[in-house]
């Protein structure tokens, strides 16, 4: 059984930015058409397909600010889309070559060291490996050359 679980935005931030809620900047999301190429939805953690509406907006994937609680921007399918289940397996959108994973400690800080640039074939070993850490309550999967938030890694 394996230790670890991919997690998407949450159905209820999805809906609340569909609706119009204003995202972490304060400012409504932006809805524009994919041209099907790198548009990643954080809710199904698919592509949205080419022809197909989606928001941008700014994301800020902490509870609460603070210096750590870094805000960026995230695509999000514009019509309602089904939550990542997936559980462990790699989801979708992961099809780059590398991506940085950063561990958090449980106030929602970056425990220092944890972080790496990783093969997108190791992004589950790295992963278990991080949260078998007592200091770690989570880790982050960002972009490796833009550094934009993808998806969390918690405990199964």
């Amino acid at each position: 059984m394996s230790m670890i679980r991919f997690s998407a935005l949450s159905s209820d931030t999805a809906a609340g930015y569909r609706e119009g809620e204003p995202d972490a900047y304060g400012l409504a999301p932006e809805r524009r058409i994919s041209d099907g190429d790198g548009v990643p939805c954080r809710h199904c953690l698919r592509l949205v397909g080419a022809g197909e509406p989606y928001l941008i907006l700014a994301h800020r994937p902490f509870p609460e600010l603070q210096p750590y609680a870094e805000t960026g921007p995230i695509f999000l399918h514009a019509e309602a889309c089904e939550r990542y289940e997936g559980e462990d397996a790699l989801p979708p959108i992961l099809r780059h070559p590398s991506y940085i994973l950063r561990g958090y400690g449980k106030e929602d800080r970056i425990v220092y060291g944890s972080g790496a640039v990783v093969p997108r074939e190791e992004i589950r070993q790295y992963a278990t490996e991080l949260l078998e850490r007592n200091d770690i309550a989570y880790v982050h999967v960002r972009s490796a050359t833009n550094n934009c938030y993808q998806c969390r890694i918690d405990r199964a």
